[in-house]
């Protein structure tokens, strides 16, 4: 048994577009290599010229689409390989097969990933949990868009949120999150939901902390969304974007009724906090 990995260099400016435009075809997740290549799965090498056919009609010359084959992998263990803590802060990221001993003012979050989004490992989740540790504020509400493994919202608990709701597309991460609130203990103060976080997040206000760990792309779709749920003068921390990207997203926050508070970078990751206005 394989599988065929398609890789795809993209034009920087159509780069996030082919990103989601992957996600939505495939609906699997897509890695954002260092070198900015994106790479996606097919299950044999028919699905993949289809995905490249595909992927030729709609981008054309913004993109070099190709595919190899890759030796099985069991996903349910491979995750693990290479994970141990990370700290961002005084969040301590800790894999629940690790034995860790927290040290003075640490607070560790036991995390068990699986094939859900968010160990700590990526720069962008790093740069997401320094800036709720910043402005997160004792018995805040706070809402994660995108949740994935539930680490954002955790972490918020046990930073002191009074409730932390994360909204998740993908319904196969709910049980992963919802076993690691369990892990950690905050189960009474975590909730998970299924669905478009550009509707539910709205039905939730108001918020007083709202965080967004996703493509730029996504980030700025849900800018009105996240606008109606975080209370005026409440904060919205928005991660999951490269450093080059900074430029770009800062003028749709402005515009959306946004304030910058405070940007942060991690490994080339880029993320900012901004006051509702």
């Amino acid at each position: 048994m394989s599988w065929v990995a398609v890789s795809v260099r993209a034009d920087p400016a159509a780069r996030d577009a082919v990103a989601a435009w992957l996600v939505r075809r495939t609906g699997h997740a897509v890695e954002e290599r260092a070198d900015g290549i994106l790479v996606a799965c097919a299950a044999d090498p028919p699905a993949a010229e289809a995905l490249i056919r595909d992927l030729d009609a709609h981008y054309g010359a913004a993109i070099q689409a190709w595919q190899r084959e890759e030796p099985a992998v069991d996903w349910t263990t491979a995750w693990r390989a290479g994970l141990g803590p990370r700290r961002s802060g005084r969040l301590v990221l800790v894999p629940s097969w690790v034995t860790y001993q927290p040290e003075g003012d640490e607070v560790v979050v036991v995390l068990d990933p699986e094939t859900a989004f968010g160990s700590g490992e990526h720069g962008s989740t790093r740069v997401a949990l320094r800036l709720i540790e910043a402005w997160l504020k004792p018995g805040d509400t706070v809402l994660d868009l995108g949740s994935g493994s539930g680490v954002l919202a955790i972490a918020a608990a046990k930073l002191g949120a009074g409730l932390a709701v994360g909204i998740e597309l993908d319904p196969e991460a709910l049980p992963v999150a919802e076993r690691n609130a369990a892990t950690n203990g905050v189960s009474d103060r975590v909730q998970f939901l299924a669905g478009d976080a550009a509707i539910l997040a709205p039905l939730l206000r108001p918020a007083d902390l709202v965080v967004c760990n996703v493509l730029r792309s996504v980030n700025e779709t849900l800018l009105p969304a996240i606008h109606q749920a975080v209370r005026p003068g409440g904060t919205a921390i928005f991660s999951g974007m490269e450093q080059a990207e900074a430029t770009a997203f800062r003028a749709p926050l402005l515009a959306g009724g946004f304030t910058i508070l405070r940007e942060a970078v991690d490994d080339g990751w880029w993320g900012v906090a901004a006051e509702r206005t």
